[in-house]
C-alpha cells in the first residue's frame, strides 16, 4: 500500500494544474526510498477523482531532495508536470531520508534499486508504463548505467555532464594517472555529504538513532578508489562503454566545453546504436538552462520535452531530423577565470565522426620551439597551480587564468596561425620520449596565444606512461629506451584567429590535478619523431542550429546567507624559504541558505593542496567540511576532515567525522551522536 507523505520545502507557486506529493517507494528487501512526485492534478491519486495515466520521468541521486537539490529540482520537475508528465525525484538508498545505508557510488545495490524504482513507476495506476530518466552528473551517470541494463519500461534518457567510462573519465583517474584534485576532494565531499542526517519531518521520532546508525555504517570511499589504480572490473561495473549495444533506450547526451565529461557526448553519438543525439555547449558542470557561467544558455527543457514527447508519447517532434551532434565553437578570447558569455557559434554534424572534419598532422619539429634534436622536459612540482577547477560550476575563479606562468614551467611548441581555422574533436599528440625513470606522467596543454603574449587554455590531456598500452595494465618504462606516448587531449570546439599561435605545452608535473609519482622524472622528447594531429572543422557555412530561450518553473524562494568574514575563493601562495606552494580553494557548492519551510542550512568547506619544490612526496591534499541543519524543532551539525598523502610506495588516507544533534526546540541540550576516525594505507601500484 502506498503511503503518502507531506512534501516539505516545496514552493507555494506551483504552475496551474500541478500538484506535488511525497511517497515511499518499496524495494524488494523492504527498504523504502524517499520520492517526491510532481504531476498534473489529473494524474494525482490524492485528487480523489479517477486518475489520468501519463508518462513518468525519473531523477535518481544521493544529494537530498528535501533540501540540497530542492532549488534546482523546483526549476524543472514542476515544468515537466505542467507539460503533462509525472516527474519524480528519488534519493538513493542511505541518503537524504531514504532508508538503508549507502555503500559506494554506482554500486550494484544502487543500480538494482534503480531498476526496482523504474518498475514501480511503470506499474502505478497514474502511469502509462513509459519511463524516461534524466539527470546531471550523478543522476546522468546512473541514467546511462541503468539504460545499459535495459529495463523494459525505460524508453529514453537525457544524460547531462556524465560519462560512459568510470575509470578514465570521472573524478578518480585521468589517462591512467591519479586525479589528485578530485580523488581527494570529491572523496572528502561525499564523506561529508553521506554523513548528513535524514529529515525528522520525513522519518519521524527516532531520527537521531537512525542518523547514528547511518554514521556508524558510513565509510570514506577514497581508500576503495585508490585500491583500483588500473581499469579493472571495479571500474568496468557501471561503465556503459563496456557494451554500447546493450543500450536500447533513446539517448540525448549533453555536455559543456568547460566540463571534464564532454568526451562522453562524442563517444555516445559515435557508438550507441539506439536513437542518439548529442549537444555540447560552452557550459560548465550545470544544466544549460540555469543562466550560470559561461553562457549562452539554451531552452534546454524545451529540447528535452521534444525528446520525451517523441520516445514516451510517440509524437513526431522532429528530433530524428536534428543533427547527430550540435556543438558550440568558442571564439578565441583573452584568458579569464570567468566568462559570463562566450563568443562563438553553433554547428551541426550529421554524424560523429563527421565528414566535415579533417585531420591535419604536423611534426613537432616543424613548430616554433621544435628542433631535430632532443628537448629536455623536467617541470617543477608546482606546475599546474593555474589549472583552474576540475569541475567548474560557474564561480568567479573556476576557469584557468592566463597560462603564461604555466607555459614557462613547460616546454612549448608553437604553430603560427596564418589563416583562421576551427577545431572540433580530440587533438592527439604522439610524443617520442626517453625517460630516466620507469614511472612518468606527461601532461599536454593546448593554448591559444594572442599577439600580446597572453595564453588561453583551450584543452589538455594527461597520460601516465605506464598506461600507454591500455588503461587496464601497468607497463613501466624502460629507462633510456625511446617510447611513444600517445596523449589524447579532451575534446574541444575552438576557433583560432589569424595572427595568433597554437601552443602545445608539455610538462612532467601538473599538481594538483595529477598526483606525482614518488620520484620526479626527466623526459627527453624527440620532436622529429613526435607529431600533433588537429581535428579541423571545415564547414564554413551557417548550419542553422538554433535553440529557444530558456524556460523554467519558478524556483524555490531561498535566502542566501553570506559568511560574516568571507575568504577568497582561490589563492596560490609560495613560501620562498621552504619552497612550499599552497593552493587554497573554496569549492563553492552553495554556502548558507534559509529555506521557505524554515530550515537553516549552513555549509563551510575548504580544500588545501600543498607541495614543495623538488619533493614529489611532499604532496598533501586536505579538505574540511562543517555542515549544519536547523529548524525551531531540531538541529544537526557535523564536521569532517580528510587528508591524502603518499610516500614513494604507499598512499596514506585519514578521515574523521563528528556529529551532534538537538532533538527539540532551542534550549534542548545538544548531544554527540557519533565520532569516528578512519586511517587507511594503500600500496601504490601504477599511480
Amino acid at each position: 500500500m502506498t503511503q503518502h507523505l507531506t512534501a516539505i520545502g516545496t514552493p507555494d507557486g506551483l504552475p496551474d494544474g500541478v500538484v506535488v506529493r511525497d511517497e515511499w517507494i518499496p524495494m524488494p528487501d523492504g527498504v523504502r526510498l524517499h520520492a517526491r512526485i510532481w504531476s498534473p492534478a489529473s494524474a494525482s491519486p490524492s485528487s480523489g477523482a479517477p486518475v489520468q495515466r501519463v508518462p513518468v520521468l525519473l531523477e535518481y541521486l544521493p544529494y537530498r531532495l528535501d533540501d540540497w537539490t530542492a532549488p534546482r529540482d523546483s526549476e524543472r520537475h514542476p515544468w515537466y508536470a505542467e507539460h503533462g508528465y509525472s516527474s519524480v525525484r528519488v534519493d538513493v538508498r542511505g541518503t537524504g531520508s531514504s532508508d538503508g545505508f549507502f555503500d559506494d557510488e554506482y554500486s550494484e545495490q544502487e543500480l538494482r534499486d534503480g531498476e526496482a524504482v523504474i518498475a514501480w513507476l511503470a506499474e502505478q495506476p497514474w502511469s502509462t508504463g513509459a519511463v524516461g530518466m534524466f539527470g546531471i552528473s550523478w543522476g546522468g551517470f546512473n541514467a546511462l548505467q541503468l539504460a545499459a541494463r535495459a529495463p523494459e519500461a525505460l524508453k529514453a534518457i537525457v544524460t547531462v555532464c556524465s560519462t560512459d567510462d568510470r575509470y578514465d573519465n570521472d573524478v578518480h583517474y585521468v589517462g591512467g594517472a591519479l586525479l589528485g584534485i578530485d580523488m581527494a576532494a570529491w572523496g572528502a565531499t561525499m564523506f561529508a555529504f553521506n554523513s548528513r542526517p535524514p529529515r525528522p519531518e520525513v522519518v519521524g521520532d527516532g531520527w537521531v538513532e537512525r542518523w547514528r546508525e547511518r554514521l556508524d555504517a558510513n565509510r570514506p570511499m577514497t581508500p576503495t578508489w585508490l585500491a583500483h589504480q588500473e581499469r579493472d572490473d571495479y571500474w568496468r561495473h557501471g561503465s556503459a562503454a563496456e557494451d554500447y549495444a546493450g543500450i536500447s533506450a533513446a539517448v540525448l547526451a549533453v555536455g559543456g566545453w568547460a566540463d571534464p565529461y564532454r568526451d562522453a557526448v562524442l563517444r555516445l553519438v559515435a557508438n550507441v546504436s539506439a536513437p542518439v543525439r548529442g549537444i555540447v555547449g560552452p557550459w560548465s558542470h550545470q544544466y544549460p538552462d540555469r543562466g550560470l557561467a559561461p553562457g549562452p544558455s539554451i531552452g534546454f527543457l524545451q529540447e528535452t520535452l521534444r525528446w520525451w514527447d517523441r520516445w514516451l508519447r510517440g509524437i513526431d517532434t522532429g528530433v530524428e531530423d536534428d543533427p547527430a551532434l550540435r556543438a558550440w565553437i568558442n571564439e578565441g578570447e583573452a584568458p579569464a577565470s570567468y566568462y559570463d558569455q562566450r563568443r562563438g557559434r553553433w554547428v551541426g554534424a550529421e554524424a560523429w565522426p563527421s565528414t566535415a572534419t579533417s585531420v591535419r598532422a604536423v611534426p613537432l619539429s616543424a613548430l616554433q620551439g621544435g628542433t631535430d634534436g632532443a628537448v629536455v622536459v623536467r617541470s617543477p612540482e608546482h606546475t599546474g597551480v593555474d589549472a583552474g577547477r576540475f569541475f567548474p560550476f560557474g564561480n568567479a575563479t573556476d576557469l584557468p587564468p592566463d597560462q603564461r606562468a604555466e607555459d614557462g614551467r613547460s616546454v612549448c611548441f608553437d604553430l603560427p596561425v596564418d589563416e583562421s581555422f576551427d577545431l572540433l574533436g580530440n587533438v592527439l599528440v604522439d610524443l617520442t620520449v626517453t625517460s630516466d625513470l620507469p614511472r612518468a606522467t606527461v601532461t599536454v596543454r593546448l593554448c591559444d596565444v594572442a599577439p600580446d603574449g597572453s595564453s588561453t587554455l583551450v584543452t589538455r590531456g594527461v597520460l601516465n606512461a605506464s598506461a600507454r598500452g591500455g588503461m587496464d595494465r601497468a607497463d613501466p618504462l624502460e629507462p633510456g629506451e625511446p617510447t611513444v606516448l600517445p596523449v589524447r587531449l579532451v575534446s574541444t570546439g575552438h576557433r583560432f584567429a589569424a595572427g595568433h599561435r597554437l601552443r602545445i605545452a608539455v610538462s612532467t608535473a601538473y599538481w594538483p590535478w595529477v598526483w606525482p609519482h614518488g620520484q620526479s622524472p626527466t623526459l627527453v622528447v624527440d620532436p622529429s619523431a613526435s607529431a600533433l594531429r588537429l581535428p579541423l572543422w571545415t564547414r564554413t557555412t551557417d548550419d542553422g542550429v538554433t535553440f529557444e530561450a530558456p524556460e523554467r518553473s519558478t524556483p524555490l524562494a531561498i535566502e542566501r546567507v553570506e559568511p560574516s568574514e568571507p575568504l577568497p575563493q582561490r589563492t596560490v601562495t609560495h613560501d620562498v624559504e621552504t619552497g612550499q606552494w599552497t593552493l587554497d580553494v573554496d569549492p563553492g557548492y552553495g554556502g548558507g541558505r534559509v529555506y521557505p519551510d524554515g530550515l537553516v542550512f549552513s555549509e563551510d568547506a575548504r580544500e588545501t593542496y600543498r607541495i614543495r619544490t623538488g619533493d614529489p612526496t611532499s604532496a598533501r591534499a586536505s579538505s574540511r567540511w562543517a555542515i549544519g541543519l536547523a529548524t525551531d524543532d531540531w538541529a544537526a551539525r557535523l564536521e569532517t576532515t580528510s587528508e591524502l598523502s603518499a610516500s614513494e610506495d604507499t598512499f596514506h588516507v585519514e578521515n574523521t567525522v563528528r556529529a551532534w544533534a538537538r532533538d527539540g526546540a532551542a534550549g534542548t541540550p545538544e548531544v554527540l551522536v557519533a565520532e569516528h576516525t578512519f586511517v587507511d594505507d594503500v600500496p601504490r601500484t601504477s599511480a
